[in-house]
């Protein structure tokens, strides 16, 4: 009876762990599990897993950091420079890759909202060329920035993350899964051809740079000690394994449906359609509303996070500062989304300094991690750091391919 009533405890705690899963649960995970289902099928299952392996592994690492430290991982990062030109050269860096990324990634988790209800709907909507769906998608998210706690983002997140769960288990469902072909020894850590960039993606729409700092400080305003650490990391472990099942669903899906023109959930819903009806199309058409407006609200509150940590501004959610940067970032994109004006070049700035930025916030979480000044006996024991030099390794292929996608 104490095992049940100890998890049921934990479950009551779930929080800041839903909302990391909601962030990367995004218009470009569904894309990317989209592309990896219908080009290899099952053979790049194991990628999926990995990606949510290294995701666990760094946020464990960052938020044992955050809790122990009672510090914004931006500060902590910003405070290991005593020189003045590296100090605000990691500050440039961060704001370039965070603020700016995701004001260009907004425009594509907006049009994702959008999607779903073009999906949903059967046709866009537009006056004088403006997408009025951008406009309904930016003011459902609005509320949430400006009004909403933490604890409010976090029960709404949770239910549209159980919403994203539904959809894609049902699809899997009624597509159906080989499992003779699931469990085939040719697919566990195989490299088809062409595959190395969907590997890639894969692991870059899971391992986001900004969930590394949103989490830290929803956990450091969740639990007040590192005597917490359990729970959180309880919540991590849940949330994060919830949002692999959304991705993994989605993969074995696109798979299904022997469908190689599969690019996006679009695709994929317009496959099931003639197979399954079109209740099967507005189950996609749901999940993919719920991603794109869940990512839509988190980017521009880690944005806030990130920029007020790093200028020594407020990060309560209350701060009006905080509310002035985060509506900046939702304002950029709706109105990208809206005129249909597409931010490439802002996008692949963004690729580029997220993809330089990731190996360095984890080489600079290695290094906070085996600190004793600042964790006393919490540092990383061999096997972590072991863990670590892998996952930097992994967030240097990730580098890049970032890099060689925008110039090469």
């Amino acid at each position: 009876m104490n095992i049940l009533s100890n998890i049921s405890y934990r479950l009551k705690h779930i929080g800041p762990g839903s909302v990391v899963a909601a962030a990367f649960i995004g218009p470009g995970t569904i894309t990317m599990c989209s592309i990896a289902g219908a080009q290899f099928k099952y053979a790049l299952i194991w990628a999926l897993l990995v990606s949510i392996l290294l995701t666990m592994f760094i946020q464990f690492t960052a938020i044992r950091i955050g809790l122990i430290t009672k510090n914004t991982l931006s500060n902590l990062i910003k405070d290991q420079f005593q020189n003045g030109l590296l100090k605000y050269t990691s500050i440039l860096l961060i704001i370039s890759a965070i603020f700016i990324g995701n004001s260009a990634y907004e425009a594509g988790n907006i049009s994702g909202a959008v999607m779903g209800f073009e999906l949903f709907f059967g046709k866009s909507f537009e006056f004088n060329q403006i997408n009025i769906f951008s406009i309904l998608s930016g003011l459902l998210a609005l509320p949430l920035i400006i009004f909403g706690n933490n604890k409010v983002l976090e029960k709404i997140l949770i239910i549209l993350v159980l919403i994203m769960s539904f959809s894609f288990v049902f699809t899997v469902f009624i597509v159906g899964v080989d499992f003779n072909l699931l469990f085939s020894s040719s697919n566990f850590f195989s490299f088809p051809p062409d595959s190395i960039l969907t590997i890639a993606g894969l692991i870059g729409t899971t391992v986001v740079p900004y969930n590394i700092f949103l989490h830290v400080a929803l956990v450091n305003n969740r639990w007040k000690s590192s005597k917490d650490l359990k729970f959180a990391n309880f919540d991590t472990i849940v949330s994060i394994s919830i949002g692999g099942l959304i991705s993994l669903c989605i993969l074995l899906t696109a798979a299904g449906l022997n469908n190689t023109d599969i690019l996006n959930a679009v695709d994929l819903a317009n496959s099931l359609q003639p197979l399954y009806g079109n209740f099967s199309k507005y189950v996609i058409a749901i999940g993919l509303l719920s991603a794109g407006l869940t990512s839509s609200i988190t980017a521009p509150i880690a944005a806030a996070y990130v920029v007020c940590g790093c200028f020594g501004f407020s990060t309560n959610r209350k701060s009006i500062l905080f509310k002035i940067i985060a509506v900046i970032v939702l304002l950029i994109g709706v109105i990208f989304s809206s005129i249909g004006i597409s931010p490439i070049e802002i996008i692949k700035f963004a690729q580029v300094t997220n993809g330089i930025l990731l190996p360095l916030i984890v080489v600079f979480l290695l290094f906070l991690a085996n600190n004793t000044r600042l964790l006393r006996n919490k540092t990383n024991n061999t096997f972590q750091n072991i863990l670590g030099l892998i996952v930097i390794g992994f967030c240097l292929l990730l580098c890049y391919r970032s890099i060689a996608k925008v110039f090469i």
